[in-house]
């Protein structure tokens, strides 16, 4: 069968399997979805070549639709897809077999704005121990939410054995951060944002405002700069990270306050100077980003590009954008972007996440049941090459 046709079946089988679940709009965000009918999710429009400034052409495949705000991606070494929906669900898609399924519903999930079920990683390990690391925000029985991360195990297709690795990172229905990811030291990444209070970002008290650096078991690393958690401060919102697969330099994506949307390089103990300066401003002892981006384009997920399907996009960071509305493609030259190119603009909406996948292909998550504008479900969708 051609894979055209491959990507259309499991399409319209995550739409039946998924289609409940739009009714689960927040803030009721724990009901465990079944299957119920749905009509045939509407693909791209038929035959779209894109071509990007340097010749690269590709289409836009459907992988699965009808999802309710995906919000980080997560491929496991046998292939299957785990995604985070933010109402409070993890799911597990086997691009394979053409199948969905539900791992995870929390019971305790705070749904609210931009809150709830935000990050996802996969421990280097998993084929070995099957860890998932799930970044969420919890109610509070007097109101309100926080941030946490818990590790489960994978059995059997459930996640299971909850342990908690760090609690109390301080919550709100914006600015929650939320992207977990393992870096090459083996240590796990979190970003948190300020949780709508700036004065947080410059306290070395509190975790908000920061990037995160924990073990596996969510023990603080010997080597952290301040025996603390705390890796480096002075973030607003920052929401993508990924590591350049040469030089090993850990790239960040974050939110602006109205524009001076910025992409950072990462260093550890640094201060990158949120609420005190922001864009082009200079403060002795706080870093200026390597590129910021006004009027606002609201970076979400980052990804460096590891595949063999595009050549001339290895070692590229693509950034996934919410206002945006676009798939922002950055080279680099060393610490400097030397290149910067908006695909897919307005094609599809507001683009949360994007991760290089196992087959080669570029995955992307959109996020319009939240703020979006696109007449459309929420989907993930997949760059594959046309000839």
């Amino acid at each position: 069968m051609p894979s055209g046709m491959l990507v259309a079946l499991f399409a319209v089988l995550i739409a039946l399997q998924a289609a409940d679940t739009r009714a689960c709009r927040e803030p009721s965000p724990t009901p465990s979805p079944g299957p119920g009918p749905s009509p045939s999710p509407s693909p791209p429009p038929a035959g779209d070549v894109f071509t990007t400034r340097d010749g690269v052409r590709f289409t836009v495949e459907t992988v699965a639709a009808n999802l309710d705000i995906p919000w980080s991606l997560a491929f496991a070494p046998d292939g299957r897809l785990f995604v985070t929906e933010r109402p409070g669900r993890v799911r597990i898609l086997d691009l394979a077999a053409r199948t969905s399924s539900l791992a995870l519903t929390l019971d305790d999930v705070f749904a609210q704005g931009e809150a709830g079920a935000l990050g996802l990683a996969l421990d280097p390990s998993f084929t070995q121990n099957r860890f998932v690391y799930l970044h969420y925000t919890a109610r509070l029985s007097a109101g309100g939410g926080v941030n946490r991360v818990v590790r489960y195990r994978e059995v059997s297709g459930q996640l299971a054995e909850r342990a908690m690795l760090i609690d109390n990172i301080p919550g709100a229905t914006i600015h929650d951060g939320g992207r977990l990811r393992f870096g090459p030291d083996g240590l796990l990444y979190i970003t948190a944002g300020d949780a709508a209070n700036t004065s947080l970002s410059q306290d070395l008290a509190s975790p908000a405002g920061k990037i995160l650096r924990l073990t596996r078991d969510g023990a603080t690393p010997p080597s952290n700069p301040f025996a603390s958690p705390i890796y480096s401060y002075g973030h607003r919102n920052p929401q993508g990270i990924d590591w350049h697969p040469a030089t090993g330099d850990l790239w960040a994506s974050e939110h602006g306050p109205t524009g001076n949307d910025e992409i950072n390089v990462i260093e550890t103990g640094a201060n990158y100077g949120w609420p005190r300066i922001e864009g082009s401003q200079q403060m002795a002892g706080m870093r200026t980003p390597v590129a910021f981006y006004s009027p606002a384009i609201a970076p979400s997920g980052a990804s460096f590009y590891r595949g063999s399907q595009f050549p001339r996009f290895v070692n590229n960071l693509f950034v996934a954008t919410l206002r945006g509305q676009h798939l922002l493609r950055l080279t680099l030259n060393g610490r400097a972007i030397a290149t910067d190119e908006r695909l897919l603009e307005g094609r599809f909406g507001r683009l949360r996440d994007v991760v290089s996948g196992p087959d080669g292909y570029l995955y992307l998550a959109t996020s319009n049941g939240l703020r979006g504008t696109a007449d459309t479900d929420d989907r993930i969708l997949r760059l594959v090459p046309a000839p």
